[in-house]
């Protein structure tokens, strides 16, 4: 979405607890956290919930949330399915990514807390989060993030100007129910034009569709006219990682290039150090989306014709300035006339 300027920007910080347990950044959050790990933690080394469950089992486990400050703090919790970013970084955090249609089991119809928690001052209260696992047995994982972030001061935030950061944890949540080794598959879903950041773009979406993680992934992708060999735009990225059941939109820049409509070919090549995915997939841009992402583009200098309004408006101010001064000339002439005239006059 467009920001006007002026438009206050905010930046959210995460302080994640899914591969390490870290309490640093306490006084930007304004409280501390420390995962209650239980018996069935499968590792307890780590600072996230990582929770071996039966079919249908209910289970509660708690974070300890600490307020050493003088005032009370609100605590603000929010649940989130793990999604992959188009960069290939897993976000546990609230996002605007939907769900793919692969997932059966969304985290957060799995696990319940509340919205929010009050830390009296100098007190630690324990974050109450409750887990009803799916009644049939399943592999894989079911994997989100438990977001814990400080109240906002609504009328002090709209006094504030500019960029303003906001800190938050993240505690990660595995879930899973066997031992079974479950191993990634990815699918394409399809390839369309887009707009990345406002600048022309073309999207390769695809999916992991098996409950687990996909690691060091690397997607190189090209793109060309379709019945062509020659490459129009090319992408390669590595060391990416993709969530259990989520899909990605991976974009490959035209280069600050104007979209033409016409018929495409995109050629797909995704490996990890044991697999690889492989897809040539057709695609078309149309008139009107090329005509949009154009418009919106703000890398593309665009080639701007004549402009007679403008050439009008300038034409006519010169005019308008040579009628006044021509005007002002004739008067004072006419003035130095009558005063000749009444001094002859005189004499």
């Amino acid at each position: 979405m467009r920001k006007t300027i002026g438009t206050l920007a905010i930046a959210l910080l995460y302080i994640v607890g899914i591969f390490s347990f870290s309490l640093s950044a306490e006084a930007s959050v304004g409280f501390t956290y420390k995962v209650n790990r239980p018996e069935n933690q499968r590792n307890m080394d780590v600072g996230y919930f990582d929770l071996k469950m039966n079919p249908g089992q209910k289970q509660s486990v708690t974070i300890d949330l600490t307020n050493e400050s003088d005032k009370e703090v609100v605590a603000v919790v929010s649940l989130n399915s793990a999604k992959t970013s188009s960069n290939g970084v897993i976000e546990y955090g609230p996002n605007e990514i939907d769900n793919d249609k692969s997932l059966k089991y969304d985290f957060k119809n799995v696990v319940k807390a509340p919205e929010k928690v009050t830390i009296p001052a100098k007190s630690t209260v324990p974050v109450k989060l409750d887990i009803t696992m799916p009644e049939a047995t399943f592999d894989g994982v079911i994997s989100g993030g438990i977001q814990l972030k400080g109240e906002v001061d609504k009328k002090n935030r709209e006094k504030q100007k500019g960029v303003i950061n906001e800190y938050a944890y993240v505690v990660g949540m595995l879930l899973s129910e066997t031992d079974t080794v479950v191993t990634p598959e990815l699918a394409l879903n399809k390839v369309s034009a887009g707009s990345n950041n406002y600048r022309n773009s073309v999207f390769v979406n695809f999916s992991n569709i098996k409950p687990a993680y996909l690691e060091n992934l690397t997607m190189d992708v090209q793109i060309m006219k379709k019945g062509s060999e020659a490459v129009l735009y090319d992408t390669k990225k590595a060391n990416m990682r993709v969530a259990p059941n989520s899909m990605v939109d991976f974009p490959v820049s035209m280069n600050g290039e104007r979209m033409v409509p016409g018929d495409y070919s995109a050629h797909v090549v995704a490996s990890t150090k044991d697999k690889k995915w492989e897809w040539d997939e057709d695609f078309t841009i149309t008139d009107e989306e090329a005509d949009k992402y154009n418009d919106e583009d703000i890398s593309l200098v665009k080639e701007q014709g004549i402009n007679w309004k403008m050439i009008a408006m300038i034409v006519g101010s010169v005019i308008a300035v040579i009628v006044v001064i021509y005007i002002i000339v004739r008067a004072s002439l006419n003035k130095n006339k009558k005063k000749k005239r009444k001094n002859k006059k005189k004499k």
